[in-house]
């Protein structure tokens, strides 16, 4: 089968519900930069669309890269400095730029806090996380009581340290709530609903006291680190259903 542009659009938004966030997310979700309508025999993913994304996608033979964190964000944006660089490059290569923010953390089956949520063995899953009128994290029951420490382990890729391990409530956690990426002030939602573990990727020194006094254990497992997951799973879906070859491009920022 000959993959397009078009057709690889097609099976993003069949399993991403690309439209339903179009009225509260920024980002530019879906095919951001086009090919020239040549067959893509290979897929690309990473969290972030860099410069240094766009070089190992070029160097891996990609004809088109799928990411997390895009490069429209609501602004229009003149072509120039690395914003032009950027582009200039996709183009130069040929290669398509497609972007899903948070459809794909959303997603209950390929989305970033679903898997994290599966990575935790949280069970009687609901809806967590109120933005805009959407919630798009996970909550629940663990199927096992875990530290702090002992959730770090579960969430970590590549064995990379969590950004902060705050153990401010119970030494054994029974209930959590997951939220990917920047979500720190969710940890209040965390708080009134009386959970035992909020997991997100960052955290900020008003939360530190908030979460303290709250006795809320606290995880910030990494903006980066909590993102790769929908992204890979993505890509195991498009390897799976598509049998199209794709790479994962880590590009870790520490953060």
């Amino acid at each position: 089968m000959a993959f397009t542009t078009g057709k690889l659009d097609t099976f993003f938004r069949n399993i991403l519900d690309i439209e339903q966030f179009r009225t509260i997310d920024i980002s530019l979700n879906g095919l951001q930069a086009d090919n020239d309508g040549c067959e893509i025999k290979k897929l690309a993913f990473s969290v972030d669309a860099s410069l240094e994304t766009f070089k190992r996608a070029a160097d891996a033979n990609a004809g088109m890269l799928f990411v997390h964190h895009g490069l429209f964000w609501g602004s229009p944006l003149a072509l120039e400095g690395s914003h032009r660089e950027r582009i200039k490059f996709l183009l130069d290569h040929n290669i398509a730029l497609y972007a899903v923010h948070l459809p794909l953390d959303q997603n209950p089956v390929v989305g970033n806090n679903a898997v994290l949520a599966e990575l935790l063995g949280i069970k009687d899953r609901e809806p967590f996380g109120l933005y805009h009128g959407k919630k798009i994290g996970y909550k629940g029951n663990l199927a096992e009581p875990l530290s702090v420490e002992e959730a770090a382990k579960k969430i970590c890729f590549m064995s990379r340290p969590p950004l902060g391990v705050f153990p401010f409530g119970k030494k054994e956690c029974r209930t959590c709530a997951v939220v990917s990426g920047g979500a720190a002030e969710e940890a209040l939602q965390a708080i009134e609903e009386g959970l035992d573990l909020f997991v997100t990727g960052e955290t900020s020194h008003s939360m530190y006291h908030l979460a303290l006094e709250g006795r809320l254990n606290y995880l910030a497992g990494g903006h980066y680190s909590t993102e790769v997951w929908g992204v890979r799973r993505v890509m195991e879906e498009c390897v799976n259903q598509l049998g199209i070859e794709a790479e994962f491009i880590d590009v870790p920022t520490g953060l």
